[in-house]
This record gives C-alpha cells, sequence and structure tokens, in this order.
C-alpha cells in the first residue's frame, strides 16, 4: 500500500523510546542498532521480523513484508545508568569514578531531553538523580574538580527548572550552590538574580545581575533582565509613593453647622 500504516513524522516533539521496552518489532531494534546519530534509513523486514503470521488487522494482512523508514534523531545509552541504579549505596560507592561521572551525565542528558519537551517535573528528577550519585567523597584533588564540575551543570540545569516551575526560592538554593563551586559563574548569577526578582527582592537581584554583567558585558539575557529590574523597581516605588500619600494625606473635615431655626418662622401661643 501507498498509504503509510503508522508514523510519528510529523510530531513536533517525537517520543524518546527504550529499546527492548517500548519498540516491540525486532526488525526496528536490529536496524536502528546499525544506524548513526542524524542517519535516515529504509528497511524491508520480513514478517518474522514484523508482524508475524497474525498481522496487525485490519491495516497489516498475516505474513507480510512491510517497509520502514526512519530517522535517528539522537539516542542515549542508558545501560549503565540502569544497572547503576538497582545497587545498593554501598556497591554504587565502589564504582570507579569515571563510570559513576558517565551515568550522572547520562542522567543530565536525560533531564535536558525532558526540559525540552517542556516535561519540567520530569527534567528536575533526572535532575536530581543525577545530582544524588555526585556526593561520593573525593579521594584527591583532582577528582574533587572531576566532581565540582559535573555538579556545577547539575545545579544550573536544578536552578532554571525551579524557575520553569515558578519556584524561585528552590531556584535560588540551586542558583547559590552553584555559586559556592564557581563564584564567577555568569550563569549562576543570572539565576539567582532571575530568582530573586521573581521574589521582589531587588538589591539582591541587582547585585546578582550587576556581578553576572561584569562577567558578561554583553550577554544580551543579562542586560535585558537589568532592564526588567529596573522597570519592576520603578513601579514598585510607584506604588510605594502612592500608598505613602494616601496613608499621610491631611484628613479633610467638613465642619456641620449647628441647625438654627429662623425666629420668623417659629410659632408661639399667648397665654
Amino acid at each position: 500500500m501507498d498509504k503509510p500504516f503508522d508514523t510519528n513524522w510529523y510530531r513536533r516533539n517525537p517520543r524518546l523510546m527504550k529499546l527492548g521496552e517500548e519498540i516491540t518489532l525486532q526488525g526496528m531494534e536490529v536496524g536502528l542498532l546499525t544506524m548513526k546519530k542524524g542517519e535516515s534509513a529504509r528497511f524491508l523486514f520480513t514478517p518474522s521480523y514484523a508482524y508475524g503470521a497474525l498481522g496487525c488487522p485490519p491495516l497489516i494482512p498475516p505474513n507480510a513484508t512491510v517497509l520502514f523508514e526512519m530517522e535517528l534523531l539522537d539516542f542515549l545509552d542508558s545501560a549503565e545508568c540502569d544497572k547503576f541504579f538497582v545497587l545498593t549505596t554501598e556497591q554504587q560507592d565502589t564504582f570507579p569514578l569515571q563510570q559513576v561521572l558517565k551515568v550522572a551525565n547520562t542522567e543530565r542528558e536525560f533531564g535536558n531531553y525532558l526540559f525540552r519537551q517542556k516535561r519540567f517535573m520530569d527534567a528536575r528528577e533526572r535532575y536530581k538523580r543525577a545530582s544524588s550519585i555526585l556526593c561520593r567523597r573525593p579521594s584527591s584533588g583532582d577528582e574533587q574538580c572531576q566532581i565540582d564540575a559535573a555538579k556545577l551543570l547539575v545545579f544550573l540545569n536544578l536552578s532554571f527548572t525551579y524557575l520553569k516551575l515558578e519556584r524561585p526560592v528552590r531556584a535560588l538554593t540551586y542558583g547559590e550552590k552553584a555559586l559556592e563551586i564557581d563564584e564567577r559563574n555568569a550563569k549562576a548569577l543570572f539565576r539567582c538574580g532571575q530568582a530573586c526578582l521573581s521574589l521582589t527582592e531587588y538589591e539582591k537581584a541587582r547585585d546578582f545581575l550587576v556581578r553576572a554583567q561584569k562577567e558578561q558585558p554583553f550577554n544580551h539575557d543579562i542586560n535585558n533582565e537589568l532592564k526588567k529590574l529596573a522597570s519592576c523597581y520603578r513601579d514598585y516605588m510607584d506604588k510605594e509613593k502612592e500608598m505613602c500619600c494616601r496613608m499621610f494625606a491631611p484628613l479633610s473635615f467638613s465642619p456641620v453647622e449647628p441647625e438654627i431655626k429662623n425666629p420668623l418662622q417659629m410659632k408661639g401661643t399667648v397665654p
């Protein structure tokens, strides 16, 4: 048939699928394992690699040979992550550092994928998993530098994710954790400034953003955030001024004259 029986070609954000679990056709698994990132390919699957003797009524008859056109946009190797997270904490501690860093980076990349899909809660969980395994005690200064470099990326991701989730207090917490590792990191300073602005802590926001601008004077995002801060602060001061004027405005009293009856209009009787 000329008409496709199934496609996700026109989806803006194709779903991430896991080999062995969510991809059920053996031919697709075999084919994907031969492909490189960004590659497009066509595969002709015989019935044993497709839908077999039963087919998939009503579109696919029994014992049908099917043509699949596939494009491998991206992939993540999660095999080590799957093995790592079924271990006990004690067993995880015995893993070589390079493997731990690889697992943490894979979890972070999963988080980045979910973040791009605007699945911010799911992204947060991936970033937190990455953060949790980077809490091991280093055995040397070099190991400490490698762990800190990995932590810095995860903390920045978490700070940005919490901003997207409209939780600026948590965003500020992780921004400050990033600054504990690199006090001059422009992205961390920027995230902290954004969080403080959301919290209407204008002086702290200005301090963070000015420090970020000092590190990257021509960064448009930082400069635009400073303009936004100035506008928000101006509106805030105008409202404060208006409120003060209302509070301390002189009270105006309208004097009430006593009612005096006109004697010429009074009636009386003479005994």
